[in-house]
């Protein structure tokens, strides 16, 4: 085909030019259409999305309570039953000891015996003060009898005055004799004291002096004892009970004892007493518990942990920590309702066990508490729950 070659011309009608326009006119209001469309249907989508994401995703968890009991874990002080501490009574030197630290005694055994002389020599002096003072009695007993008959027999050669003189010197020299007699009695239950002796049965559990040392009688036993007794075949047993939990312990019930030194294993102890009043340093009640201890594994003075049983209705309910928030308006933990929005209430702690809070009240069991809230969540805000159920169930236990 040549360059010079024309194409046949195409003649349309009008008819078909206003078919061709309208068709076009349709396509493109269909394209009109089809766009606004996308973008309303967008911004509609959008706007849901940023509506979604400003309700915020929280984790709950409802309070955990007692189911008929829990155990209340509390340290506590372990003393001997009875504890003597042996201070000396009189002065003077160590002559020997004969029960060492550890040893077990019956009450009277000898523990140690005390050298003294100076006591001895007084002791001494106090006897022959005695033997005077008798006998310037007796003196005095023959010459009022004597003076007594005379003036019996023959009441002018004697006056009465004479007769009452001898007499009042017969009373001065007894009582001389009597003071004599109660000195030299002084002096030898000082000298029993020169022996030191088990006071009950029971253990040496000190002995703080040796042979030669002096020793200075200590009458108002602020200074060093120089043996010590104790009865370790029960212990008592000294345990400071929260306020709250004071009204669920009472006497006669048992409590688990356990110690350091015996790791796994547990002692059975008995509520003997309680102080029935509040230290108000420390908000507590002081109890008093006995246990025995045939053995001697457990030791006075030591520390232990005793745990009560205590009724469900004595009991508060745990949340997590991360459940409470402090502000100005005090502590409060956030709550959902029946329609998942929130509800601030208010609490009190009893214990802190550190993951978990004992709460006292302002809780109920059934309550929905919001796990971590987060900032800016305020009261009567729509939340959603998080698909995670276990996420803020509380596993801490005491």
């Amino acid at each position: 085909m040549s360059e010079h070659t024309q194409l046949p011309e195409v003649h349309l009608s009008p008819r078909r030019l206003r078919l061709a326009a309208a068709i076009a006119a349709v396509v493109f209001g269909a394209i009109v259409v089809i766009g606004v469309t996308s973008r309303i249907v967008q911004a509609r989508n959008l706007h849901q999305w940023t509506d979604e994401q400003a309700i915020p995703t929280v984790v709950i968890s409802e309070p955990e309570s007692a189911n008929g009991s829990s155990p209340l874990e509390l340290p506590a002080q372990m003393d001997a039953f009875t504890n003597a501490p042996i201070f000396a009574r009189t002065s003077g030197y160590l002559k020997s000891w004969d029960k060492d630290i550890g040893a077990q005694v019956k009450a009277g055994d000898v523990l140690g015996v005390i050298d003294t002389p100076d006591l001895d020599q007084q002791l001494l002096q106090g006897l022959a003060d005695l033997a005077s003072a008798k006998a310037n009695a007796a003196l005095a007993g023959t010459t009022a009898k004597r003076w007594q008959v005379l003036r019996q027999t023959d009441p002018d050669s004697v006056s009465q005055q004479s007769v009452d003189q001898f007499n009042g010197d017969l009373a001065a020299k007894q009582a001389l004799a009597n003071s004599a007699q109660a000195n030299v009695d002084r002096l030898k239950a000082l000298k029993s004291y020169a022996k030191l002796v088990a006071p009950f049965d029971g253990r040496v559990t000190a002995r703080n002096t040796d042979v030669g040392a002096l020793i200075t009688a200590d009458t108002s036993g602020t200074g060093t004892p120089l043996f010590t007794v104790s009865d370790t075949s029960k212990l008592r047993v000294y345990v400071r009970v929260p306020q709250v939990y004071a009204p669920a312990i009472h006497r006669g019930d048992e409590a688990t004892l356990s110690v350091p030194e015996y790791p796994g294993k547990s002692f059975t102890a008995k509520v003997e007493a309680d102080a029935r009043s509040i230290t108000p340093t420390s908000g507590t009640t002081l109890v008093q518990l006995l246990v025995d201890n045939p053995d001697g594994k457990l030791l006075p003075s030591s520390y232990a942990s005793v745990s009560f049983k205590i009724g469900s209705s004595a009991l508060g309910l745990r949340v997590p920590a991360e459940a409470l928030i402090f502000d100005d308006k005090g502590l409060h933990v956030a709550t959902l309702d029946a329609s998942d929005h929130v509800h601030f209430k208010k609490v009190t702690i009893r214990r802190d066990f550190g993951k978990t809070i004992e709460v006292g009240s302002g809780l109920v069991g059934n309550d929905r508490v919001i796990i971590n809230p987060p900032d800016g969540l305020a009261d009567g805000d729509e939340v959603r729950i998080a698909k995670n159920p276990q996420a803020g169930k509380p596993h801490d236990k005491a």
